[in-house]
């Protein structure tokens, strides 16, 4: 990405104060951009952004998608905005699956809809790998806001450019397994391993915040886009975990795989493949454009379709221990877990 691109612009980022939106200004404070306006719901969060920063670009809006006019109010004069705002832990959303509607699909919704009507230029909404065959409460709700993205694209047109991203387990964010992990070593209790066998994508934050500005400068309306990334087995992962910390042979407990949980997660379907671009690090799935009069599709079908497979997490490249440990190694808060220190995952 060029710098230029947001010089003399404004940015929004829903959900600003997460992982994400840090990881997004750490970028974003080094170029020409005018203002990031930041839209949370966590006053407190806000405030450490505020002080952490001390950036008179920043903006902060106390908000919630959920509620159209404090989008609105925080949405006019922005140039651009980049959707993170969501409900993302499978147990809450499982337990609360109403919660999970409002914010991840009438949420995105407001969102959508607040940037049509104020003429924002471009939008990336972010997604997850559990959209794809969603089977907990979570990966539905993100699978209504891919839909929601493709059918409001329509409505913005070139106006206002509305596409997606989709990507897998964010290493060591909020909510993650190792944060749990790292704790439990710090409290000589044992790993706590649901399946050693279940196997998840493998992406940096970085690598989050890449594959959002490639969709940023690539995206035409409906598009959604997916990183290429490694995998790796639950058991790999704490075993370099382990390694990292000087814990090698640490014991673990398997307790079974817990409720809304799949072995393996998809980054794109089977039905998706075969229409999919390839653009070298990434794939980019167009739209599905077809309307109401679709009787071509239903009377013939596809062979294309039923001569594909899907792309997940226990077919694509699988990291060794090794390797599990060199990106274990890029993660700032795994650098400051070896000097004894733990950071807010989200900091």
């Amino acid at each position: 990405m060029e710098n230029n691109v947001f010089k003399n612009k404004t940015l929004l980022i829903t959900g600003g104060t997460g992982s994400f939106g840090n990881a997004v200004l750490k970028r974003f404070l080094n170029t020409d951009i005018t203002q990031i306006r930041i839209f949370s719901r966590d006053e407190k969060k806000q405030d450490d952004m505020r002080r952490k920063y001390a950036d008179n670009r920043l903006q902060f809006f106390i908000g919630d998608v959920r509620d159209y006019e404090s989008i609105i109010n925080a949405i006019r004069g922005v140039d651009y905005v980049f959707h993170s705002a969501a409900l993302k832990q499978v147990p809450s959303c499982e337990f609360h699956p109403i919660e999970a509607v409002k914010t991840n699909i009438l949420g995105t919704e407001n969102v959508l809809t607040a940037a049509i009507n104020t003429q924002v230029k471009r939008v990336v909404c972010l997604s997850t790998d559990k959209a794809v065959y969603p089977i907990n409460a979570m990966g539905i709700s993100k699978a209504m806001m891919e839909k929601i993205v493709v059918a409001k694209a329509r409505q913005g047109g070139k106006q206002t450019v509305i596409c997606g991203t989709r990507y897998g387990n964010v290493m060591a964010s909020r909510g993650s397994v190792i944060p749990l992990f790292l704790e439990l070593i710090c409290q000589n209790k044992p790993l706590t391993l649901t399946d050693p066998y279940m196997t998840r994508f493998m992406m940096t934050l970085e690598d989050a915040v890449n594959l959002v500005l490639f969709a940023f400068e690539n995206g035409k309306g409906g598009d959604i886009f997916v990183q290429k990334a490694p995998a790796a087995t639950i058991k790999i992962l704490a075993q370099a975990l382990c390694e990292i910390m000087d814990k090698r042979n640490y014991p673990n407990q398997i307790i079974g795989t817990r409720h809304g949980e799949k072995k393996y997660e998809s980054l794109l379907s089977r039905e998706e493949m075969t229409y999919a671009k390839d653009m070298g690090e990434y794939y980019k799935i167009p739209p599905d454009l077809r309307d109401l009069n679709y009787s071509k599709y239903i009377d013939s079908g596809e062979e294309s379709i039923t001569n594909s497979n899907e792309y997940n997490s226990d077919n694509t490249r699988q990291l060794n221990i090794e390797e599990m440990k060199l990106l274990l190694n890029k993660l700032n808060f795994i650098k400051a877990a070896k000097k004894g220190e733990f950071l807010d995952p989200e900091s």
